[in-house]
């Protein structure tokens, strides 16, 4: 099925029993879990440096990012290697996901607001909600969930 501009494709996935999705144009590929090489003193979500094809790139529990418990890696866990663009470079970077579904369109009159829950929180890295037959798919808007100093952090782990 072609897309049209009224459409945009996303990669789903879980952490826990929630569904997440990233723009297919940031995923590079998605690979079977591996141990990461471990970086001393990183912040607790990074797991490390993963190589992939000769380059090292740094690896994510976004579970930890989001203030999740820590990913029990099973046969279903995989990594999506992402070429994130933040403000003045292209940040690649593994993040680790419970399982990985597919690759699915959504129409952007589907695509919701963050929703308004009357109190503060942290959800200036949702770029939208799309509702679901079984529930919602989160789109995270990963150059706003990594800080100016997670980004420069994993910059230099790499």
């Amino acid at each position: 099925m072609a897309t049209t501009s009224l459409e945009a494709q996303f990669v789903t996935f879980s952490l826990g029993d929630e569904i997440f999705a990233v723009p297919v144009e940031v995923v590079r590929e998605i690979l079977d879990y591996a141990e990461a090489f471990k970086i001393p003193n990183g912040p607790d979500y990074l797991l490390g440096l993963r190589d992939v094809r000769g380059q090292g790139v740094p690896t994510i529990d976004l579970r930890l990012k989001l203030g999740m418990t820590k990913t029990v890696p099973t046969p279903h866990t995989r990594v999506l290697v992402l070429d994130v663009p933040m403000e003045s470079r292209l940040l690649t970077l593994g993040l680790v996901a419970d399982r990985v579904f597919e690759v699915t369109p959504f129409r952007r009159d589907q695509i919701e607001a963050a929703p308004d829950i009357g109190v503060r929180w942290r959800s200036d890295y949702i770029a939208g909600v799309v509702r679901r037959e079984n529930g919602f798919v989160v789109i995270i808007d990963l150059a706003r969930l990594l800080s100016r100093e997670d980004a420069s952090a994993l910059q230099s782990a790499a």
